[in-house]
């Protein structure tokens, strides 16, 4: 939904009626993943994608039924299935889209959702997509932070329990997918099945040494969807006009910056940071506090550098006590190899490297491996 969040609330403020379409299970080579979006308006104007074009067609038409009678559907494309196929989905894969109408009536809480999203404060939405009671289906939990309040219900206190449980341990890892329960929220059942959608605040991207590297990683990184700080000591240099793609520049010693931002609690599994300096009196303290047993095991660890620059940062990250298991989390030389050349393709080959590390790619051409091309789960 964050992707045509602002289309959705500007017709739910005039207090128009719209259908939000949303892929809430994917298997084998599904072309989105779950929780990409389409709505359909009352005036009949389509916003996002659920599946790149290839059913675009079928799911604009059960919008407009889903806005005419208000009945949510869950409806199944996949390869197997005549119609899917005559609609166009040849990728091979299979997807489980939820119709749903939006209104002031049916969603009351999407201002304030909306607000939560654009404050980057967590939010996640718990909708009941399938149960064998159909009264059920459409139930909404809007669930927060502990601390915070949740509104809304799914029908009972056990379900809520449930869910509202489990939906704040995805919210915390910001995951999407599709949970399953029995018809009361007995979590060894079936039958009844919830879809989480998280809105945790952006991941974050540490970029270290104010170069034109790093202006083009930040590009790189602000295009992914990181919320990108550019760190580096040297006032002259870490300006923001220079990297005004960035989020914030930070004149600070990087490994004092980090050491402030582990104290507050700012860094999680999901942050990356790249170390683009190649200078020893900067890498070696910052190496050594990114890798440390204090700090949160980051998704990503790149450093540039020669493969002499390389080893020469290994023994003096052993002499400060970094152990080989941490070392193990380094990645560098940075990057893949894709024999780039300028600031820009080197930035597209670390990139590279953080996706196919984060979905276990094994950064092949995709004409040389077999199997499925989209690793998508439900």
């Amino acid at each position: 939904m964050r992707d045509v969040l602002d289309r959705l609330e500007g017709w739910w403020a005039a207090g128009e009626t719209a259908a939000m379409a949303t892929v809430v299970g994917t298997w084998r080579s599904a072309p989105r993943q779950p929780g990409a979006s389409m709505l359909v308006g009352q005036d009949g104007e389509a916003v996002g994608s659920v599946s790149g074009g290839c059913v675009e067609g079928a799911v604009y038409e059960l919008g407009q039924q889903v806005i005419a009678d208000g009945t949510p559907v869950l409806q199944r494309y996949g390869v197997s299935d005549d119609e899917a196929m005559g609609v166009g989905l040849t990728c091979g894969g299979i997807l489980d889209v939820y119709v749903e109408r939006v209104s002031q009536d049916d969603f009351p809480g999407l201002g304030e959702v909306a607000a939560d999203i654009g404050a980057g404060r967590p939010v996640a939405v718990a909708t009941v997509v399938a149960h064998p009671d159909a009264s059920h289906v459409g139930r909404r939990m809007v669930v927060r932070p502990e601390g915070r309040d949740t509104a809304g219900s799914l029908g009972s206190d056990r379900a809520d329990a449930a869910v509202s449980d489990d939906a704040r341990g995805m919210l915390a890892q910001g995951r999407t997918a599709t949970l399953e329960y029995g018809p009361d929220g007995e979590r060894r059942g079936e039958g009844m099945r919830v879809f989480v959608a998280s809105y945790a605040p952006r991941p974050r991207m540490l970029v270290f040494g104010a170069i034109d590297f790093a202006a083009a990683v930040a590009r790189v990184g602000t295009f992914l969807g990181y919320r990108v700080t550019v760190c580096d000591a040297r006032p002259v240099f870490a300006t923001a006009s220079r990297f005004p793609e960035a989020e914030e520049v930070v004149v600070s010693w990087p490994h004092r910056y980090v050491e402030e931002q582990v104290a507050a609690g700012a860094l999680d599994e999901r942050t990356v940071a790249c170390v683009l300096t190649h200078d020893p009196k900067f890498d070696v303290p910052l190496l050594e506090v990114l890798l440390g047993e204090d700090t949160p095991e980051l998704a990503y660890i790149g450093a540039m550098g020669s493969r002499r620059t390389h080893e020469d940062r290994l023994a003096r990250l052993r002499e400060v006590g970094v152990t080989d298991p941490q070392l193990e989390r380094l990645r560098s030389p940075i990057g893949l190899d894709l024999g780039a050349r300028t600031p820009e393709e080197t930035a597209v080959s670390i990139a590279s490297e953080m996706i196919a590390l984060r979905w276990g790619g094994r950064g092949e051409p995709l004409r040389d491996t077999e199997g499925e091309i989209h690793r998508h789960t439900a």
